[in-house]
C-alpha cells in the first residue's frame, strides 16, 4: 500500500508508547489518523501536534469501539490501515500465598477474564469492525482494500511467572492472523502481527534503573530495551510491502524471556 494524504488509519492504544510511535510514523507519511485511546489529555495533544482526531474509545466495550469508528470515519473517511496497540498487562501466579496469612490464593478469574477481553476480544472486535468497513472500499492496487497490523508480545512464546493471562491474550492474537488473513483473502484484506520484547514503553521506563540494566543485559544484541520508533517502522514496513501477509514476526534483539 502506498501511504499518503489519501489514506485513512486507526490505531487504538495511539495516545503512548508504541502506538504514538506509530501514529507519528503513519501522520509523517501525509496519512490521516484517528487515535483510539482512554487517555483523553495524551490522545489530544498527540491529535492536535498531527492535525488527527482523537477519539475515546474502550477497546473491551462494543459501544465505545462502534462510537470510534463512526468519528474517525466521520472525521477521514474509511480507514485502510487499522493497528491495533491497545492491551494491558498483570503479573499474578496461578497458585499463590497470601503474604499476611499464608493463604492458597488462586487466580482470580475476573482479572484473568478482563485481560482476555482487552488484549484478545478487543483486538478482534476492532479488526472485525474495521473489516466490514474496508470490504466495502474501492479497491486499490493489486485489489488491496485495507491493512491490519496486531500487536502480540514475547511473551506469547516465552511467557514468564506470573504472565498466564497475558501470554495467553497475546497467543491467541497470534493464534488467529493466519485464520484471519484467510477469511479476508477474496477481499484484499492484509494481516500481520508484531511480537515485541522489551521496549521502552511508560511501563518498562517507570522501572528503577537497576531494573532496566538488568533487563537490557539480557537481549543478546543490541543490548537495550527496543524503541517504539522501531516498531512503528516494522509497522509502517508491513503496511507498505503488499506481500507481507498472516505473518507473526517477533521484534526483540533475539532475547528469548527466562522463567522470571
Amino acid at each position: 500500500m502506498i501511504l499518503d494524504s489519501t489514506i485513512a488509519a486507526v490505531v487504538t492504544g495511539g495516545a503512548s508508547g508504541l502506538g504514538a510511535a506509530t501514529v507519528r510514523a503513519l501522520a509523517e507519511k501525509g496519512v490521516k489518523v484517528a487515535i483510539f485511546d482512554l487517555n483523553a489529555e495524551k490522545g489530544e495533544a498527540l491529535a492536535a501536534e498531527i492535525g488527527g482526531t482523537y477519539c475515546p474509545v474502550n477497546v473491551a466495550d462494543e459501544d465505545s469501539v462502534i462510537a470510534g469508528f463512526a468519528k474517525a470515519r466521520a472525521a477521514h473517511g474509511q480507514e485502510r490501515i487499522l493497528v491495533n496497540c491497545a492491551g494491558i498487562a498483570t503479573a499474578i501466579k496461578t497458585v499463590g500465598k497470601d503474604r499476611e496469612t499464608g493463604a492458597i490464593k488462586e487466580y482470580p478469574l475476573d482479572s484473568f477474564q478482563k485481560v482476555i477481553e482487552i488484549n484478545l476480544i478487543g483486538t478482534f472486535r476492532c479488526i472485525a469492525k474495521a473489516a466490514a468497513g474496508m470490504v466495502q472500499a474501492d479497491p486499490l492496487d493489486e485489489g488491496e482494500r485495507g491493512v491490519i497490523i496486531n500487536t502480540a508480545s514475547a511473551a506469547a512464546e516465552d511467557g514468564q511467572v506470573g504472565q498466564a493471562a497475558y501470554s495467553a491474550s497475546k497467543a491467541g492474537i497470534v493464534g488467529m492472523t493466519l485464520p484471519i488473513a484467510r477469511d479476508l483473502m477474496d477481499s484484499g484484506i492484509r494481516i500481520n502481527t508484531i511480537l515485541p520484547g522489551i521496549f521502552e514503553t511508560p511501563l518498562m521506563l517507570a522501572l528503577p534503573e537497576k531494573a532496566r540494566e538488568v533487563l537490557n543485559a539480557q537481549v543478546p544484541f543490541p543490548k537495550r530495551m527496543g524503541r517504539p520508533a522501531e516498531y512503528a517502522k516494522l509497522a509502517l514496513c508491513m503496511i507498505e510491502n503488499s506481500y507481507f501477509n498472516g505473518e507473526d514476526v517477533r521484534l526483540d534483539g533475539a532475547i528469548r524471556m527466562p522463567p522470571k
